[in-house]
């Protein structure tokens, strides 16, 4: 029997970063600019240009590929032929306590760095860094947009920047290759290889709250974090040349407008993910229809539906190479999840299985989520789903961050709903959310079809939770949500436009203890038939027999008892059981006949 090795996400970005096709090369990062300076032979500046994107409302700078970004904590440090302008040119927009030496580093640093040397760039870049004065920055060409921007260099006629020439390039590499003492070589625990380990890891940026300059995946900047004795990166061995490849490939993925990222955070989470195959053609599709699946609200409304028709027919046994055929048997996928810890990033999920199934498990939570009619016209994706169901004013920023983070694992994973989602989602309709809308619904049903399918391998269709109106369904919430309806429904019909109903006053309390609930709105209820007979007594009879009907249903062990207080699941099915009365017809209702609300207050427009 063949053990599967499942890799963990070091591993698994490594891979990545051998099939990138522009791949930065050790030594080398992706930074954001925003001007380059132009120099003549005698190192005299003759130009500044703008190289920011000018595309949007407010420019933005531009990531451009140049020697790799030194990692700063609290000292000075300065980077090799480019950095921010409080090195380059020794001015910043804040106070500056310190610039003067920032700018001092920088020069001594890049001179030391070069040192001799026949290439007329590095000769201009020398003889500008030993004459430049910050002072002079206060005259043309230069302007305050360029403070505390990065700033690059560059000779004036030529098409390179200056750490593009070939001596630049060579300088780059042989310091990439030199450093400090090397320690004692251990067992990388990425690559398997005995090699010196990294001493840094390298900072990830784009994690959403995280620090702006970037933080650590991996560090270990505090004595208790350490054993052993061992100092920093030796404590989680991993080579140089392992920690540069992953951390390029997880920059990579979230820079702004990657299709390896999902463009809003999951709660506090930044979603980034990408497959594997031998074939990198097979990677590059499998990622393309794994930010569609993802990310489907993106989606315009056929494509949307053309992926949720797949997705019915893989949820009712398809295999999902048959849909896709490129989703052979070796396509791997991998979700990693990131949040902001202070300094670090921390790992909120690590998602890692072949693509086929998590194709599998995505389309049982569309059908988990299943209603009659639906919500929405186009499928929504968790973000969506959880900004609607539990985010007060539906704002993604309100999305509980946990929660987030675990209904992702569920969805992809196929495992149990967190059944903090069925808390949040009644919490929000008690709090008012509309449960007319069917968000609550879906996410209702979807929390207990999975646990019933779950628990019950040989579920029947006449055990599952309802998909839309089931007169017989034998469960006590549920028929307290259709009887509260119905009651609503003479409300309205009885009392024609209102701008609050039953619902508003009493859906809470009565989802939750409806022995101190339903007997005031039976009491009312009678009221309001007793008017709707008079204006439209056709109505009244259709509604008289829906109520009938249902407490024949709900059988209370004495006439008009209910339960003293529903649980959580049932208070779910009484929300359920509300929303699919709403959207059906009374039995014996015909087709295109007004229900008594409209019907009241279109007699009362024609009086």
């Amino acid at each position: 029997m063949k053990t599967e090795i499942r890799q963990g996400p070091l591993q698994a970005l490594v891979r990545f970063y051998e099939r990138m096709p522009d791949a930065e090369e050790p030594g080398w990062s992706q930074e954001k600019f925003g001007w380059s300076i132009v120099l003549n032979k005698a190192g005299n500046v003759v130009d500044v240009k703008d190289l920011r994107n000018h595309d949007g409302k407010k420019p933005f700078d531009t990531l451009m590929k140049v020697p790799a970004a030194v990692k700063r904590t609290a000292g000075i440090s300065p980077n090799f032929l480019w950095d921010k302008s409080a090195y380059v040119l020794g001015r910043t927009a804040g106070a500056g306590k310190r610039t003067a030496q920032e700018h001092a580093a920088f020069v001594q640093e890049n001179l030391e760095k070069i040192g001799e040397t026949q290439d007329e760039g590095l000769l201009a870049f020398k003889a500008f860094l030993q004459s430049w004065s910050p002072a002079r920055f206060d005259a043309a060409p230069f302007t305050p947009d360029m403070l505390d921007a990065n700033i690059m260099f560059e000779l004036d006629g030529d098409r390179k920047r200056l750490h593009e020439r070939p001596a630049a390039k060579k300088l780059v590499v042989e310091l990439a290759q030199t450093g400090g003492s090397e320690p004692e070589e251990s067992f990388c625990l990425v690559t398997g290889q005995h090699c010196a380990p990294a001493r840094l890891h390298p900072v990830v940026r784009g994690v959403q709250g995280a620090q702006a300059a970037g933080a650590a995946l991996v560090s270990f900047n505090n004595d208790a974090f350490t054993s052993y004795g061992k100092a920093q990166g030796e404590n989680a061995p991993t080579s140089e040349l392992a920690a540069f490849q992953y951390g390029t490939a997880l920059n990579r993925m979230l820079q702004k407008g990657s299709r390896n990222r999902l463009s809003r955070p999951i709660g506090d989470a930044t979603l980034v993910f990408w497959a594997d195959a031998a074939d990198a053609r097979v990677a590059e599709e499998a990622d393309e229809l794994g930010c569609h699946l993802l990310a489907i609200e993106n989606l315009d409304e056929t494509e949307s539906r053309k992926i949720g028709d797949a997705l019915e027919s893989i949820a009712r046994g398809r295999r999902p190479d048959e849909v896709w055929p490129f989703l052979t048997e070796g396509v791997r996928f991998h979700v990693l999840g990131l949040a902001p810890n202070a300094a670090r990033v921390s790992v909120r999920f690590w998602l890692s299985d072949s693509f086929g199934a998590f194709v599998r498990n995505i389309a049982l939570h569309y059908q988990d989520m299943a209603l009659e009619p639906a919500p929405w016209r186009k499928l929504p994706s968790p973000a969506l789903l959880l900004a609607k169901t539990t985010a007060m004013q539906e704002k993604f920023e309100n999305i509980p961050a946990h929660l987030a983070g675990d209904l992702m694992q569920a969805i992809l994973s196929g495992g149990f709903y967190p059944r903090t989602w069925l808390s949040a989602t009644i919490m929000r309709l008690r709090a008012g959310d509309n449960p007319e809308n069917g968000w609550h619904a879906a996410a209702i049903r979807a929390v207990l079809q999975r646990k019933k399918r779950k628990t019950n391998q040989s579920l029947s269709e006449k055990e599952s939770i309802p998909v839309s109106l089931n007169r017989d369904y034998p469960n006590v919430g549920y028929q307290l949500g259709r009887l509260f309806a119905v009651y609503e429904l003479a409300q309205k019909g009885a009392l024609g436009g209102l701008n609050t109903t039953m619902r508003d006053k009493y859906f809470g309390a009565a989802s939750a203890t409806p022995a101190s609930i339903f007997p005031v709105i039976i009491r009312n209820g009678q009221n309001h038939l007793a008017a709707l007979r008079k204006k439209l007594p056709g109505w009244a009879i259709l509604i008289e027999k829906e109520l009938e009907e249902i407490f024949d249903r709900i059988q209370p062990a004495e006439p008009l008892s209910f339960p003293r207080s529903l649980p959580l699941e049932q208070q779910g099915e009484f929300a359920l059981g509300y929303y699919q009365q709403r959207k059906a017809k009374l039995a014996g209702q015909k087709d295109g006949q007004a229900l008594p609300e409209q019907g009241v207050e279109e007699e009362e427009d024609n009086a």
